[in-house]
């Protein structure tokens, strides 16, 4: 997960538990990458946290009932989730807090409710309704239709994803079969119920011999077993997902009817498993439920053989209740397993991965019963081959066809073409994306690998290559996870690299990065030389007064520096573009930082209350890049290199104003011993800022820049893709504290320099205001330094207090915070 990402979540949870004030979302962000570890779920800790939290509970039945029906459905991180819970009930504190934030959530639910409730007025029967109010009656009651708890049909469900599958594939319709398929129940396995029997029996069967009770009651059973209602024994109707049980004849003799009822369970199971059979065959349920229903059906073959068998034994008069009990004995944990499945599957409403998920975890559940583990084995492997099928072509080729939408990848139509356009999108991110529940958990962790393996591959299609893994091996599910680890590494790497060598040959993605080196991050000091020296003054007038046409001959001027540089040399020079931005750069970060934040549309809306823009402050460059560099070098990284370069050439801007005052500086020496003195103050004082850009700008550069940058292409030599080159951390603390107190400086300049009677006054003040914002600087970087652990950081502290002449205030701010912290 992002840090961007990380800070959106923690700031949506303060404001859903009502937080305010304190340090803010950033103490709790950093204590999160900090501790973050992968939690890992074990028999007796998932025990344990439910019954902590049934304790708890008001209702524990009600709370196990809802955990049960929650595993039965194969529901995602829900051990994790209850760990976590009981742990907040190991908290007091917090458990209080979250209590009453609850009650006031749930009063201020109770008032908005009461405030916006809906009152339906149906006209009189004798006024005539319009059309309009014909409308809005049909939508409200629509509404209120839609929003009840009432089971869906199975009829609706397949039309649900009949729908789905058609509109995700317009040109591939679902087959439907014909009605009477559905309107037939004769036509499937199940038992056919109806409200009156058959046929009434002239003579009570319990007034029967107990010989003539059993001969009757063993056909009635093998009937039953096979889904036909006996004369005495017969199914009852069944609602939903409802198990089925049956009736049987009251007067039947009591050692009989004992039997009878350990028997008809069996009859229970085969019920379950037809009616699932017949309905996940069908093709809206998918190509993994299907490939599953057709292994049940394979096992049921021997279960019917047996009854075939049994049946054969009873025309010979040779089969009693006993011993149809003792043969019927072996294949009951065979049927309950199978029902077992097949209930979960339909209450969970699973399909590919997440059914997938559900046998997995019963295979391993069985360890220790052999039989059940070999018969959920079987089925695993099964129902596994379509899926596995799709997860070939994606890792091996690079291609996804899912038609029922049950591989974990999932495709979206998005345009390549806004990548260079908007800030925030997601083309990468969102072009083929994971979806969670379709994840089978035996490819949990390498979920990540697959998705970007088959990325990496389709960029290089997409760009007309046709690309196949050389190590390409069918997938087959096993207990073993080593296997799929392998198999998936081995496409992996090759897929890296495969882009890389693709990327770096034919896209020259090396020199992309070296050219936007050279310009953004000022990687060719000559280049800026001749450039600011010929833009300087333009630059210098307010951003509202350089048009179109003075920016066209800006262009000019760039081209013109660029023929007498070293950077004459670039051959991707002419992608360079002038950008004037409309934000200084503290509020392009904001603006950025605010992206699917509850802030975004405050900030974007809010009137600038900054002076006017200055061409220096509003600079930047612009890089074209096309497919695929784009995915790479996309507008989300090109901001982030714009915002880095208009930090680094204002802070060169302010650097070659402190040159020209030293310069200027020469004409003190005309005047007086007397008024000497005054400059003295004001000479040191440029010293000490010049001293803290030139040490600034050298720490961005050589201690934070060069080396990620040489890691970034020691990475790309072997053949670790990278797809963003991110800025160091403490760059963007350091970077963004050192322009305010450039900005702050600039302003305070203009300000005191209109008068010049006050000029001794003046430069104690500049002193006053420097020392102050530095000692800030310095304090924050310590803090950051120790807090973060980014040692790094105290380099720069001993560059700007080389001489320990900040030191002593140091420390007594750091004693008077913490006499803070303590009070």
């Amino acid at each position: 997960m992002s840090e961007f990402r990380i800070h959106h979540d923690v700031n949506e949870l303060l404001g859903l538990l009502n937080v305010r004030g304190g340090d803010g979302a950033e103490v709790y962000i950093d204590l999160l990458q900090k501790n973050r570890t992968a939690y890992v779920t074990t028999t007796v800790s998932a025990h344990s946290a439910k019954v902590k939290m049934a304790e708890h509970s008001k209702t524990p039945e009600d709370f196990l009932r809802k955990y049960d029906e929650l595993k039965l459905k194969n529901a995602r991180n829900l051990d994790p989730l209850v760990y976590l819970l009981s742990k907040l009930t190991e908290d007091k504190e917090t458990l209080k807090f979250l209590q009453q934030n609850a009650k006031e959530r749930s009063e201020m639910s109770a008032n908005a409710a009461s405030s916006t409730s809906t009152s339906y007025s149906i006209p009189a029967t004798s006024s005539k309704m319009s059309m309009q109010e014909l409308e809005e009656l049909r939508k409200k009651l629509g509404n209120v239709t839609a929003s009840s708890n009432v089971p869906q049909s199975s009829e609706v469900i397949r039309k649900m994803l009949r729908d789905r599958h058609n509109k995700k594939n317009p040109t591939q319709p679902n087959p439907v079969f014909p009605n009477w398929v559905y309107d037939r129940p004769a036509l499937i396995g199940d038992f056919i119920t109806s409200p009156t029997p058959v046929g009434d029996p002239v003579v009570a069967i319990g007034t029967m011999p107990l010989a003539v009770q059993e001969q009757a009651l063993v056909e009635d059973l093998l009937y039953v077993l096979i889904g036909v209602d006996g004369r005495d024994v017969t199914a009852q109707p069944v609602l939903g997902r409802q198990s089925r049980s049956f009736i049987v004849d009251p007067s039947l003799d009591m050692s009989i009817k004992e039997l009878i009822n350990r028997i008809l369970p069996v009859a229970s199971c085969y019920s379950t498993i037809t009616r699932f059979t017949e309905e996940k065959s069908l093709f809206e349920y998918g190509q993994v439920n299907h490939a599953l229903t057709a292994a049940i059906k394979t096992l049921m073959k021997e279960y019917l053989i047996l009854v075939t068998q049994l049946e054969h034994l009873h025309r010979q008069g040779t089969l009693s209740l006993q011993k149809l009990w003792f043969y019927i004995q072996p294949t009951m944990h065979t049927m309950e397993i199978l029902a077992s499945i097949a209930t979960s599957v339909d209450k969970g409403e699973c399909m590919g991965g997440s059914t997938l998920s559900l046998l997995h975890d019963r295979t391993f559940n069985y360890t220790g019963d052999s039989q059940a583990q070999e018969l959920c084995l079987y089925l695993t492997k099964a129902a596994s081959v379509p899926y596995f099928e799709i997860l070939e072509k994606w890792i091996y080729r690079g291609i996804i066809k899912d038609p029922y939408s049950e591989f974990m990848v999932e495709e979206h139509e998005l345009q390549k073409e806004k990548i260079q356009k908007d800030y925030n999108d997601k083309y990468w991110d969102q072009r083929y994306t994971i979806v969670q529940h379709r994840i089978p958990s035996f490819l949990q962790k390498m979920a990540d690998k697959i998705l970007n393996t088959g990325k990496y591959l389709n960029v290089v299609r997409e760009c007309g290559r046709d690309v196949t893994c050389p190590d390409a091996k069918e997938v087959l599910y096993t207990l073993k996870e080593r296997a799929y680890v392998e198999q998936i590494e081995k496409a992996y790497y090759y897929a890296s690299k495969v882009l890389l060598d693709f990327l770096m040959e034919e896209k020259e993605l090396v020199s992309r990065l070296r050219s936007i080196k050279h310009y953004f991050l000022m990687d060719k000091g000559d280049f800026f030389v001749h450039f600011m020296d010929l833009t300087e003054e333009e630059l210098k007038k307010p951003v509202d007064d350089i048009i179109p046409p003075r920016l066209e001959a800006l262009l000019e001027l760039y081209k013109s520096a660029l023929r007498m540089s070293t950077a004459n040399t670039d051959p991707f020079k002419d992608d360079l573009k002038i950008d004037l931005m409309p934000h200084d750069v503290i509020t392009q970060l904001l603006r950025v930082l605010a992206i699917d934040t509850k802030q975004e549309k405050a900030i974007i809306n809010a009137d600038s209350t900054e002076v006017s823009l200055s061409g220096l402050e509003a600079f930047s460059f612009d890089y074209i890049v096309k497919w695929p560099l784009s995915l790479i070098i996309n507008r989300k990284a090109l901001t982030r290199y714009q915002m880095l370069f208009r930090h680094m050439f204002y802070c060169k801007h302010v650097e070659r104003l402190l040159c020209n005052v030293w310069i200027s500086n020469k004409e003190a020496k005309q005047y007086s011993l007397h008024s000497a003195k005054w400059f003295a103050a004001a000479f040191a004082l440029r010293q000490r800022m010049l001293n803290f850009v030139q040490n600034i700008q050298y720490y961005m550069m050589f201690e934070v820049m060069e080396p990620t940058w040489h890691i970034m292409e020691n990475n790309l030599k072997s053949n670790k893709l990278i797809l963003n080159f991110m800025a160091s951390t403490h760059l963007k603390k350091v970077g963004t504290r050192s322009y305010k107190l450039l900005k702050f400086r600039k302003r305070n300049h203009v300000d005191a320099l209109q008068s010049d009677s006050g000029f001794e006054a003046t430069i104690s003040k500049f002193d006053s205001n420097f020392s102050t914002l530095l000692l800030d600087l310095l304090d924050k970087l310590s803090i950051y330094s120790t807090n973060d652990c980014e040692h790094s950081m105290i380099n720069i502290i001993y560059r700007l207090d080389f001489n320990g002449f900040y030191t002593e205030r140091l420390e007594r701010m750091a004693i008077e915070r913490c006499q803070k912290t303590a009070a």
